[in-house]
């Protein structure tokens, strides 16, 4: 199985058209979640907030015939080819997630500056919002401005559906930002947030999800390689 998660930005009616009406009964598709881009840390109410011309795709396939197959002949599967996307090879799940069929074997990588990428899933409660936003946005805020970050962002379905992408140039920055050990600025604010879910959740179901990025395609804001050191 592949799992791709991939990034363009579109004509504003084709981006709401696919939004609400996504790709069905593709052949090889075991999930996709399709969404609209996030700005990381933007306020609220900010119009900057939600890209809605952005969308972003995460993905998991049968595998590679049926990615290609999807992206060579079917209309959405057309226009994400000219924008960015990652194949990712799975290595752990934490939490759980509906409609994906995810791997029961974990791969542990002992390197600790191999690259990885991780990817949130949320369904939220919808009386919870305001108090994720409370904390969450001092997470968006910490993984948006690390250095160990070379691309971060977070997408939303309304009207319960959040997620968050990040590269990180080394698994142990990832681990040191999670665990609040990084070397910047209010370093545990991960670690409060999660302190604070654990206490009274947020979600309805949650997952995240660790990857070793295979292979990158296209580019996205002028740059294509992104999980290159």
């Amino acid at each position: 199985m592949l799992f791709t998660y991939h990034i363009v930005k579109l004509p504003l009616i084709s981006a709401i058209r696919i939004l609400f009406f996504p790709p069905k009964h593709t052949n090889g598709l075991i999930q996709a979640e399709i969404m609209s881009g996030m700005t990381l840390g933007a306020p609220v109410y900010s119009i900057s907030r939600i890209l809605t011309r952005q969308i972003v795709m995460f993905a998991q396939w049968k595998d590679e015939e049926s990615l290609e197959h999807f992206l060579q002949t079917k209309p959405f599967g057309k226009k994400l080819t000219k924008g960015w996307y990652v194949k990712l090879l799975f290595l752990r799940q934490w939490g759980t997630i509906s409609g994906f069929e995810i791997p029961k074997h974990e791969i542990e990588i002992e390197k600790m500056d191999t690259t990885v990428v991780a990817v949130t899933i949320a369904r939220m409660k919808l009386l919870e919002i305001p108090r994720f936003i409370r904390w969450g946005i001092p997470v968006e805020k910490l993984v948006r401005d690390h250095k160990g970050t070379t691309l971060s962002l977070a997408s939303i379905r309304f009207p319960r559906t959040i997620s968050t992408f990040s590269i990180w140039k080394t698994q142990q920055e990832m681990l040191e930002m999670v665990s609040g050990h990084s070397k910047v600025e209010k370093p545990k604010r991960h670690l409060d947030a999660m302190k604070e879910r654990n206490r009274k959740d947020f979600h309805v179901e949650f997952t995240t999800l660790r990857f070793q990025p295979l292979e990158e395609y296209g580019s996205w804001k002028g740059k294509s390689t992104y999980t290159q050191k």
